[in-house]
This record gives C-alpha cells, sequence and structure tokens, in this order.
C-alpha cells in the first residue's frame, strides 16, 4: 500500500492555489442569534451547512471548534461529521480545534478519534496541546504521519493568560514556549516543502521574541475581532512568514447568514493577508 501525501505538501498546495486562509466555523450562541437562529441543534446544522456551503470550494482550510458541537451532545457531534466529510469533499482541508491534550493511551484514542481514516471525525489536521511534556504527543504525531495529516501544537496562543505558561523559563534556560517550538522543528527536520507539526501563534503578540523557523505551518489566530490585521503577519512571523496560516473566524462569520456575503469577506481577508505577506 503506498504511503499517503504528506500533509505539508497538501497544506502548501492549497495554499498556493487557494491563498493562505483558515476561517473557523464557531457557532456562538451569540453568533447564531444574530443569524436569526435558534440555539439549538436545528439552528447549529444550518448555521454550519451555511458556512460550509458558501466556502469549502475556495478557502485553504476551514477550523470547526469542537465544542461548539460538543455542548449539544450527540446531536450535535452528528452535524460536527457531516461538516467534516462535506468540507473535504469540496476541497478544504479541516483542522479540528479541538486542543486535545494527554498522555498514553488517553492521547492515542484522541489520535484516533481526529486523525484515523475511518474515524467519522477524520480531519486533516488536529490542535493539540503540549503542556504535559512534548513527549506525551507522540501517539497523534505518530498517527498523523500514518495517515498523511498534521499536528498543530500550541505554543505562543492570543490569550493574555498563556504567557504564565508559555513565557516561562525550561529547565535548559530559555521560554517553555521557545522548548516545544525546538521540538517541533526537530519533528519537521528534512521535510520538503515544510513538515506536519505546526505551531499555534497568535497574530497579536507584535514581536513573538522566539525562533519561529520550524520548517512546518503556523497557524496565526487573532485577526479580527481579537484586534490583529494582516499586516501585523510580517512583524510577528518575520522570515517564517511564508508558512503562515491566518486564521479569521468572527470577523468572516458575522457576514452571514448571507452566503455572498460570507465569500465576499473571506476574500477581502484573503487579499489583504495577499497584500501583506507579498512574494514571500
Amino acid at each position: 500500500m503506498s504511503s499517503p501525501e504528506p500533509f505539508g505538501t497538501r497544506l502548501r498546495q492549497a495554499m498556493d492555489a487557494r491563498g493562505p486562509l483558515c476561517v473557523g466555523i464557531d457557532p456562538h450562541a451569540s453568533l447564531l442569534a444574530a443569524w436569526g437562529l435558534d440555539d439549538d441543534v436545528n439552528g447549529l446544522e444550518r448555521f454550519t451547512r451555511t458556512v460550509v456551503e458558501a466556502l469549502a470550494d475556495r478557502v485553504a482550510v476551514l477550523k470547526p471548534q469542537s465544542a461548539f458541537f460538543e455542548r449539544f451532545g450527540s446531536r450535535g457531534i452528528a452535524v460536527l461529521e457531516q461538516a467534516v466529510a462535506e468540507a473535504r469533499a469540496a476541497g478544504a482541508l479541516v483542522l479540528m480545534d479541538a486542543k486535545r491534550g494527554d498522555i498514553g493511551s488517553t492521547m492515542g484514542a484522541y489520535a484516533e478519534a481526529f486523525l484515523r481514516k475511518d474515524s467519522p471525525l477524520f480531519s486533516d489536521a488536529v490542535t493539540v496541546s503540549p503542556y504535559l511534556g512534548f513527549g506525551s504527543l507522540r501517539p497523534a504525531l505518530d498517527q498523523a504521519v500514518l495517515s498523511g495529516c498534521g499536528v498543530f501544537v500550541l505554543a505562543l496562543t492570543s490569550n493574555p493568560e498563556g504567557a504564565e505558561v508559555q513565557r516561562a523559563t525550561a529547565s535548559g534556560g530559555g521560554s517553555l514556549a521557545q522548548l516545544m517550538l525546538n521540538h517541533m522543528a526537530d519533528e519537521n527536520a528534512g521535510a520538503d516543502p515544510m513538515g506536519p507539526v505546526g505551531a499555534v501563534v497568535g497574530a497579536t503578540l507584535g514581536d513573538a521574541g522566539v525562533d519561529l523557523d520550524i520548517n512546518g505551518p503556523l497557524l496565526a489566530p487573532g485577526i479580527g475581532a481579537q484586534g490583529a490585521t494582516p499586516a501585523d503577519l510580517p512583524g510577528v512571523f518575520g522570515d517564517a512568514v511564508r508558512n503562515v496560516v491566518p486564521s479569521v473566524s468572527r470577523g468572516v462569520l458575522r457576514h452571514g447568514p448571507d452566503a455572498a456575503a460570507l465569500r465576499a469577506a473571506a476574500e477581502r481577508f484573503a487579499e489583504e493577508i495577499r497584500v501583506a505577506v507579498g512574494g514571500a
């Protein structure tokens, strides 16, 4: 049996063809209300289907936030399963924003849930937390390579509370975030055009103050409602900006439920990103 095409290759192809924009699917109760939908499974399904139908054939990455589906129980998970399948069928890569982190067999079970090809929630990538030790992620890292998927590891997040852990000094010196980035670089060594292990680095950070050259993708949340703009990307990511996948959620979603307005908002952000990163 042939090996699957590596995630780094698939992501680069999608970014080159569609631009690097990632749009979150975050069905907050407030967004459902703004769209004139009830905060129930029917509202969730209409919201999610509208976003997928409007954007999955044109953006590189769609990023459903698992928690907003989980809060409705099994029926919410069923909506998520359908959304993942339909988005992937339309050509978007699906990044499951689950931020899972555990050890041993439990981490292995999370990896199977999101990265095993016969799973109902099989996605192209998943977000994970390394703060039980980077080695705790090994089941997810191994499953990702086996399936041709990616793993995005929290490094320097856009929430202000994250600094008390991520900026703490590691035992060997330097920040804990830099130690995690070094591990990611080791995992991606030798990959071309980039490896399967990405970092989550907030676009709101200004000068990140770390070495982001991990030879892997850099998911950049914080653009739009959290205050960052595409113009901020070169200052945060420097020479690594070519591998940045800027993520926008509310900045696009607030334009719904009209599909044309959602597409127009995504296209505006995509063009602003192209201008900001230039020929990087």
